[in-house]
C-alpha cells in the first residue's frame, strides 16, 4: 500500500538530488558559476530548473485537475529564471511563451524535430504521483506535460519510463524486475538497448564504476544518455543510502542534478522521506516541496 511516506520521498528525494548532485554538473565553467548561484540570500541549498519545473507540474496539476497545458506552459515562463540552470534551448522557448507566444509554436523552434533531451523526464515522478492509480492517464499526462517544451518522441519515450519505475517504486514491485517490466514498454531501439545492458548488470550483480556507467548508458542531457542511467543507478543503491547513491553519480559526471533528481524519486518513493529528512534540513522550499507532495497522495487517497 502507498503511503504519504512514499510520497514526500519522491518529492522531495527529487528535489534534494538535483540540489546535491547541482555542483557537480558539467564541465569547469559550468561547476564555477553554480559556485556562485548555489546558496540563497539566507544560506540554503538552491536547487535548478529540475526541481523548479516539477514544482510548477505539481501545482497545475492540483489547481486544474488535470493537465491543462496553456496553463502550465504560462507556468513554466513565468517562473522560468536563468539562474536555475536551465539548457539554452528550453530557455530561448520559455522566453517566447512569457512574450505571448503558443507552447505550440515554439516547441520546435529550437529543435525542427523537437528536444531529445530530458528536461521532460525530470518533472515526469510528479504525474506518476498524481495519476499513479491509472497508468493509462499517466502515460497521457506525461506526454501532454513533456511536449511543451520537449516534443520528440525519444524525450517523451524516456519521461514516461521514468514515471513508470516511480509507480513501480511506490507499489514496491520488486526492483530486480524493474527493467524486464521497462522492455515491454519501451518500442525504440535506442533505449531497448539500453535496457538490456542494465538489466544485464543488475541481473549479474556486476560492480560498475561510473566510467563504464557513463561509456554504456550515458551521462548526457539527451533522455537516451540519462533516463536509464538513472534508473539503473536507483536499482543498484537501492537498498543503500540516499547520499551514497549521490555520491556515485556525482562521479558519473556529465549531467549530474538531473540524473540525481530523477534517480531520488525512485529510491525517494521506495525508501520513504524519513531517512531524507535528515539528509539537509537547509534545502530552499523545503517545506513548500513537503506540503505540495502531502496533497498529491491526499489526490490519489481521495480519488
Amino acid at each position: 500500500m502507498i503511503n504519504q511516506e512514499m510520497y514526500s520521498g519522491c518529492f522531495y528525494g527529487l528535489a534534494l538530488g538535483d540540489a546535491l548532485c547541482a555542483p557537480y554538473e558539467g564541465g569547469f565553467l559550468e561547476r564555477g558559476l553554480w559556485k556562485l548561484l548555489g546558496k540563497t540570500k539566507v544560506g540554503e541549498i538552491r536547487y535548478t530548473d529540475d526541481t523548479q519545473m516539477s514544482i510548477d507540474v505539481a501545482h497545475s496539476l492540483l489547481e486544474q485537475g488535470n493537465v491543462e497545458q496553456d496553463y502550465l506552459a504560462s507556468e513554466f515562463a513565468s517562473n522560468y529564471r536563468w539562474s536555475r540552470g536551465y539548457g539554452p534551448g528550453a530557455a530561448k522557448m520559455l522566453k517566447k511563451i512569457r512574450k505571448g507566444k503558443a507552447w505550440h509554436e515554439v516547441n520546435r523552434s529550437v529543435f525542427p524535430q523537437g528536444s531529445y533531451g530530458n528536461g521532460a523526464a525530470m518533472r515526469a515522478p510528479i504525474a506518476a504521483l498524481y495519476y499513479f492509480d491509472n497508468r493509462e492517464e499517466m502515460l497521457n499526462a506525461v506526454h501532454k506535460v513533456s511536449e511543451i517544451t520537449h516534443c520528440h518522441p525519444l524525450a517523451i519515450e524516456g519521461a514516461q519510463l521514468i514515471a513508470l519505475v516511480v509507480t513501480f517504486s511506490l507499489s514496491h514491485t520488486k526492483p530486480d524486475i524493474w527493467l524486464e517490466l521497462l522492455l515491454d514498454n519501451s518500442p525504440s531501439t535506442e533505449f531497448q538497448s539500453r535496457i538490456n545492458i542494465a538489466k544485464n548488470w543488475i541481473e549479474t550483480e556486476k560492480l560498475t564504476t561510473p566510467k563504464i556507467v557513463r561509456k554504456e548508458l550515458g551521462n548526457g542531457i539527451a533522455a537516451t544518455h540519462s533516463c536509464i542511467t538513472a534508473i539503473y543507478i536507483a536499482i543498484r543503491f537501492i537498498n543503500q543510502s540516499f547520499l551514497e547513491m549521490l555520491h556515485f553519480i556525482q562521479k558519473c559526471s556529465g549531467d549530474t542534478d538531473t540524473i540525481a533528481a530523477m534517480a531520488g524519486s525512485i529510491w525517494g518513493a521506495y525508501n520513504g522521506s524519513t531517512h531524507l529528512k535528515q539528509e539537509t534540513t537547509n534545502l530552499e522550499s523545503r517545506d513548500e516541496i513537503l506540503e505540495l507532495s502531502i496533497r498529491l497522495y491526499q489526490h490519489t487517497t481521495t480519488q
